[in-house]
């Protein structure tokens, strides 16, 4: 798995290269099923393969304190699992074709299988997080659950309105993307047997992490290319979801702004008004401003590292804050 990445994200899996290949192994052993079908769609699943970040983040919080078992490779995996289930519920909700460039489970095998195997998916990333037998662990990972769920259905009741606060848009990326990047940080931690402040310092780390990484995804959508961000630029603006980028174009422009008549026509919105958002955004300095809330994300997340002893992990950790900021998928 490691082969297959940057050097740069290869040097910030240093300290857990090993543990992150046996999250890997243990990934491709869940499609060694009987069921039939079931080992073709685990297999396309696990093909489209992502880099692995909530995981890593569960094995570097963990190397805090000393421990002798393997759980944090256990509930690294639940992790990932629970984010590749969210994926295939996520690009079913919105009808998307593309996923990292690859077709959709959904795209390829219809909703009825998409939902069916989301859910084989959230389930099978339970019996992992159960085998930690930790039960705090447990009830934060069922909460996260509850969390990225209720993000979900914020977005989804939440469609085409332009009315939408800071506040509305900080609280649902929390639930929807955040909330896994907390969970993967404490649950390593807790798990490592480390001591509360190096838990709380940690859980610091993965909320800032966290809304940082959805705001550069939101930043992407409509600045980045299909090549780079696997998926048409301005597919959130087609979808009806506000972000940061277009709700500070609305706070700039508050008469006349293009958003509202694209949100008032729904999915039925021209190529035009599209084009006409993505200019105004790209012509002005809200990329830019929106790159200033990451980076205070990104000080943030780094500030909450400064009690931690200065271990390897700690510079990865340090190292991935500036990555995510640098990203351009």
């Amino acid at each position: 798995m490691v082969d297959g990445l940057d050097s740069r994200t290869a040097q910030i899996y240093g300290p857990i290269v090993e543990r992150l290949e046996q999250v890997e192994e243990r990934l491709h052993g869940i499609s060694d099923v009987k069921t039939p079908f079931l080992p073709d769609l685990l297999d396309y699943v696990f093909r489209t393969q992502g880099k692995r970040v909530r995981p890593a983040i569960t094995l570097l919080a963990s190397q805090f304190h000393p421990h002798d078992h393997d759980q944090p490779v256990t509930m690294a995996t639940a992790v990932e699992l629970l984010h590749m289930a969210t994926l295939i519920h996520d690009d079913t909700v919105d009808n998307s074709p593309l996923r990292r460039g690859k077709a959709t489970v959904s795209d390829v095998w219809g909703k009825d299988v998409a939902v069916l195997l989301g859910d084989y998916v959230f389930a099978t990333s339970a019996t992992f997080v159960c085998d930690t037998e930790n039960v705090r662990v447990i009830r934060r990972f069922s909460e996260t659950i509850m969390q990225l769920s209720s993000g979900e259905l914020l977005e989804f009741f939440n469609t085409n309105n332009w009315r939408q606060s800071r506040d509305d848009y900080n609280n649902r990326i929390y639930r929807k993307t955040a909330s896994l990047f907390h969970t993967a940080a404490e649950s390593g931690a807790i798990l490592s047997g480390a001591p509360e402040e190096t838990v709380q310092a940690l859980e610091g780390y993965g909320y800032n992490i966290g809304m940082a990484f959805q705001i550069v995804d939101d930043i992407l959508d409509v600045q980045g290319s299909a090549e780079e961000i696997g998926k048409p630029v301005g597919n959130d603006l087609l979808q009806g979801v506000l972000t940061l980028p277009t709700i500070m174009l609305l706070e700039r422009y508050p008469d006349g702004n293009p958003v509202k008549e694209l949100f008032a026509r729904g999915r039925n919105g021209s190529g035009d008004q599209l084009k006409t958002v993505l200019e105004m955004i790209q012509n002005s300095e809200i990329i830019e401003d929106c790159y200033d809330v990451v980076g205070d994300h990104c000080r943030k997340a780094a500030r909450s590292l400064e009690s931690l002893d200065d271990i390897p992990a700690r510079a990865s950790l340090l190292m991935l804050s500036e990555y995510i900021m640098e990203r351009t998928h």
